[in-house]
Protein backbone atom coordinates (compact mmCIF):
# COMPACT_ATOMS: atom_id res chain seq x y z
CA UNK A 1 0.00 0.00 0.00
CA UNK A 2 2.78 2.43 0.92
CA UNK A 3 4.63 1.66 -2.33
CA UNK A 4 1.52 2.48 -4.39
CA UNK A 5 1.03 5.70 -2.42
CA UNK A 6 4.64 6.67 -3.12
CA UNK A 7 4.15 6.08 -6.85
CA UNK A 8 1.04 8.29 -6.83
CA UNK A 9 2.83 11.06 -4.98
CA UNK A 10 5.75 10.94 -7.40
CA UNK A 11 3.35 11.03 -10.34
CA UNK A 12 1.57 14.07 -8.97
CA UNK A 13 4.90 15.76 -8.32
CA UNK A 14 6.01 15.11 -11.90
CA UNK A 15 2.89 16.87 -13.15
CA UNK A 16 2.93 19.70 -10.61
CA UNK A 17 6.59 20.69 -11.06
CA UNK A 18 6.34 21.86 -14.70
CA UNK A 19 3.11 23.67 -13.93
CA UNK A 20 4.72 25.37 -10.95
CA UNK A 21 7.71 26.46 -13.03
CA UNK A 22 5.42 27.85 -15.73
CA UNK A 23 3.40 29.81 -13.15
CA UNK A 24 6.63 31.13 -11.61
CA UNK A 25 7.84 32.26 -15.04
CA UNK A 26 4.59 34.10 -15.68
CA UNK A 27 4.81 35.77 -12.27
CA UNK A 28 8.37 36.94 -12.89
CA UNK A 29 7.38 38.34 -16.29
CA UNK A 30 4.55 40.26 -14.66
CA UNK A 31 6.90 41.62 -12.01
CA UNK A 32 9.28 42.99 -14.67
CA UNK A 33 9.39 46.80 -14.41
CA UNK A 34 6.75 48.48 -16.53
CA UNK A 35 8.09 50.17 -19.64
CA UNK A 36 11.17 47.98 -20.02
CA UNK A 37 12.36 48.60 -23.56
CA UNK A 38 12.83 45.66 -25.91
CA UNK A 39 13.09 46.58 -29.57
CA UNK A 40 14.35 44.88 -32.73
CA UNK A 41 15.52 46.89 -35.74
CA UNK A 42 16.20 45.47 -39.18
CA UNK A 43 18.35 46.93 -41.93
CA UNK A 44 18.88 48.12 -44.63
CA UNK A 45 17.09 51.21 -43.43
CA UNK A 46 14.86 53.29 -45.65
CA UNK A 47 16.69 56.44 -46.74
CA UNK A 48 15.00 59.46 -45.17
CA UNK A 49 15.88 62.84 -43.67
CA UNK A 50 17.01 62.71 -40.03
CA UNK A 51 17.62 66.43 -39.44
CA UNK A 52 14.64 66.70 -37.08
CA UNK A 53 16.26 64.14 -34.76
CA UNK A 54 19.17 66.49 -34.15
CA UNK A 55 17.11 69.63 -33.66
CA UNK A 56 13.72 70.85 -32.49
CA UNK A 57 12.77 71.92 -36.01
CA UNK A 58 9.80 70.39 -37.74
CA UNK A 59 10.66 67.78 -40.41
CA UNK A 60 8.81 70.00 -42.90
CA UNK A 61 11.26 72.85 -42.34
CA UNK A 62 14.10 70.94 -44.03
CA UNK A 63 14.39 71.53 -47.77
CA UNK A 64 16.51 68.48 -48.67
CA UNK A 65 15.08 66.10 -51.33
CA UNK A 66 14.83 63.09 -48.98
CA UNK A 67 11.48 61.90 -47.53
CA UNK A 68 10.58 63.71 -44.30
CA UNK A 69 8.77 62.64 -41.14
CA UNK A 70 9.45 58.95 -41.87
CA UNK A 71 10.33 56.68 -38.95
CA UNK A 72 13.08 54.28 -40.01
CA UNK A 73 15.43 51.79 -38.39
CA UNK A 74 18.20 54.39 -38.56
CA UNK A 75 16.06 57.08 -36.93
CA UNK A 76 15.11 54.68 -34.11
CA UNK A 77 18.78 53.76 -33.64
CA UNK A 78 19.76 57.44 -33.53
CA UNK A 79 17.08 58.17 -30.93
CA UNK A 80 18.35 55.32 -28.77
CA UNK A 81 21.92 56.63 -28.93
CA UNK A 82 20.83 60.22 -28.30
CA UNK A 83 18.81 59.17 -25.25
CA UNK A 84 22.07 59.05 -23.26
CA UNK A 85 22.22 61.56 -20.41
CA UNK A 86 25.38 60.53 -18.55
CA UNK A 87 27.46 58.02 -20.54
CA UNK A 88 27.89 56.20 -23.84
CA UNK A 89 30.26 53.24 -24.16
CA UNK A 90 30.70 52.21 -27.77
CA UNK A 91 32.46 49.05 -28.90
CA UNK A 92 32.38 48.77 -32.69
CA UNK A 93 34.47 47.12 -35.40
CA UNK A 94 34.07 49.79 -38.09
CA UNK A 95 32.68 53.31 -37.68
CA UNK A 96 32.18 55.52 -40.73
CA UNK A 97 28.50 56.48 -40.68
CA UNK A 98 28.23 60.27 -40.59
CA UNK A 99 24.83 60.44 -38.88
CA UNK A 100 25.87 58.08 -36.10
CA UNK A 101 29.11 60.03 -35.71
CA UNK A 102 27.07 63.21 -35.50
CA UNK A 103 24.98 61.67 -32.72
CA UNK A 104 28.08 60.70 -30.72
CA UNK A 105 29.56 64.18 -31.17
CA UNK A 106 26.28 65.74 -30.05
CA UNK A 107 26.38 63.69 -26.85
CA UNK A 108 29.97 64.77 -26.22
CA UNK A 109 28.99 68.43 -26.70
CA UNK A 110 26.19 67.86 -24.20
CA UNK A 111 28.67 66.74 -21.56
CA UNK A 112 27.92 63.02 -21.83
CA UNK A 113 30.97 60.86 -21.03
CA UNK A 114 31.80 58.99 -24.25
CA UNK A 115 34.25 56.09 -24.57
CA UNK A 116 34.91 54.36 -27.89
CA UNK A 117 36.71 51.08 -28.45
CA UNK A 118 37.44 49.93 -32.00
CA UNK A 119 39.57 47.59 -34.09
CA UNK A 120 43.06 48.95 -34.75
CA UNK A 121 43.09 47.87 -38.42
CA UNK A 122 39.95 49.87 -39.20
CA UNK A 123 40.88 53.18 -37.58
CA UNK A 124 42.47 54.63 -40.71
CA UNK A 125 40.20 53.20 -43.42
CA UNK A 126 38.63 55.69 -45.80
CA UNK A 127 35.78 57.53 -44.10
CA UNK A 128 36.55 56.33 -40.59
CA UNK A 129 35.10 58.67 -37.98
CA UNK A 130 37.48 57.69 -35.18
CA UNK A 131 39.88 60.52 -36.03
CA UNK A 132 36.96 62.99 -36.04
CA UNK A 133 35.86 61.80 -32.60
CA UNK A 134 39.39 62.05 -31.22
CA UNK A 135 39.82 65.54 -32.63
CA UNK A 136 36.65 66.55 -30.77
CA UNK A 137 38.19 65.31 -27.51
CA UNK A 138 36.47 61.93 -27.27
CA UNK A 139 38.57 59.13 -25.82
CA UNK A 140 38.89 56.34 -28.38
CA UNK A 141 41.05 53.25 -27.90
CA UNK A 142 42.12 50.57 -30.36
CA UNK A 143 42.17 46.92 -29.48
CA UNK A 144 45.81 45.88 -29.43
CA UNK A 145 45.28 42.11 -29.58
CA UNK A 146 46.27 39.95 -32.54
CA UNK A 147 42.64 39.21 -33.42
CA UNK A 148 39.95 41.54 -34.72
CA UNK A 149 37.81 43.39 -32.20
CA UNK A 150 34.59 42.42 -33.97
CA UNK A 151 32.01 43.54 -31.40
CA UNK A 152 29.18 45.88 -32.39
CA UNK A 153 27.47 47.13 -29.27
CA UNK A 154 26.80 50.30 -27.31
CA UNK A 155 25.78 50.92 -23.71
CA UNK A 156 23.66 53.97 -22.98
CA UNK A 157 23.88 55.24 -19.37
CA UNK A 158 24.82 51.70 -18.32
CA UNK A 159 21.13 50.74 -18.59
CA UNK A 160 20.40 50.32 -22.29
CA UNK A 161 22.11 47.86 -24.61
CA UNK A 162 22.29 48.30 -28.39
CA UNK A 163 23.77 45.26 -30.12
CA UNK A 164 23.54 43.17 -33.27
CA UNK A 165 25.27 42.50 -36.58
CA UNK A 166 25.34 46.15 -37.66
CA UNK A 167 28.66 47.91 -38.14
CA UNK A 168 28.29 51.69 -37.83
CA UNK A 169 28.94 52.27 -41.54
CA UNK A 170 26.90 53.72 -44.40
CA UNK A 171 27.02 50.42 -46.27
CA UNK A 172 25.70 48.45 -43.30
CA UNK A 173 22.88 50.93 -42.67
CA UNK A 174 21.73 51.39 -46.26
CA UNK A 175 22.80 48.27 -48.16
CA UNK A 176 23.21 45.26 -45.88
CA UNK A 177 20.72 42.87 -44.31
CA UNK A 178 21.44 43.49 -40.63
CA UNK A 179 19.82 43.40 -37.22
CA UNK A 180 20.00 45.42 -34.00
CA UNK A 181 18.47 44.62 -30.62
CA UNK A 182 17.77 47.47 -28.19
CA UNK A 183 17.02 46.30 -24.67
CA UNK A 184 16.98 47.40 -21.04
CA UNK A 185 16.94 43.83 -19.68
CA UNK A 186 19.47 43.93 -16.79
CA UNK A 187 20.54 40.31 -17.32
CA UNK A 188 21.59 41.20 -20.87
CA UNK A 189 23.02 44.66 -20.18
CA UNK A 190 25.24 43.53 -17.30
CA UNK A 191 27.55 41.07 -19.15
CA UNK A 192 28.08 43.55 -21.98
CA UNK A 193 29.02 46.25 -19.45
CA UNK A 194 31.51 43.85 -17.88
CA UNK A 195 32.95 42.94 -21.29
CA UNK A 196 33.37 46.58 -22.25
CA UNK A 197 35.18 47.36 -18.99
CA UNK A 198 37.46 44.33 -19.44
CA UNK A 199 38.43 45.36 -22.98
CA UNK A 200 38.74 49.04 -22.06
CA UNK A 201 41.16 48.32 -19.24
CA UNK A 202 43.11 45.76 -21.29
CA UNK A 203 43.68 48.35 -24.00
CA UNK A 204 44.70 51.21 -21.72
CA UNK A 205 47.76 52.81 -23.44
CA UNK A 206 49.24 53.53 -20.01
CA UNK A 207 49.66 49.81 -19.41
CA UNK A 208 52.32 49.54 -22.12
CA UNK A 209 54.26 52.41 -20.51
CA UNK A 210 54.44 50.85 -17.07
CA UNK A 211 57.82 49.28 -16.23
CA UNK A 212 57.68 45.53 -16.42
CA UNK A 213 59.05 43.47 -13.57
CA UNK A 214 62.10 41.52 -14.81
CA UNK A 215 61.64 37.80 -15.20
CA UNK A 216 63.49 35.67 -12.70
CA UNK A 217 66.12 33.31 -13.94
CA UNK A 218 65.62 29.62 -13.19
CA UNK A 219 66.83 28.86 -9.69
CA UNK A 220 66.91 32.47 -8.51
CA UNK A 221 65.12 33.55 -5.36
CA UNK A 222 62.11 35.89 -5.40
Amino acid sequence: MSAMWTVKVLGLAAVALPLGLELLGRLLRRLRPAGTLNQVLFFPSEVACVEHIFSSLSPRSCLCPLPHGVETSLSRLLRSVLSATSSLDLCVFAFSNMNLSRAVLALHDRGVAVRVLTDRDYVTISGSQIGVLRKAGICARCDASSVHMHHKFALVDGRLLITGSLNWTLTAVQSNTENVVVTEEPDLVRPFAEEFLRLWERNDPARSLRPQRPKLQPGSAD
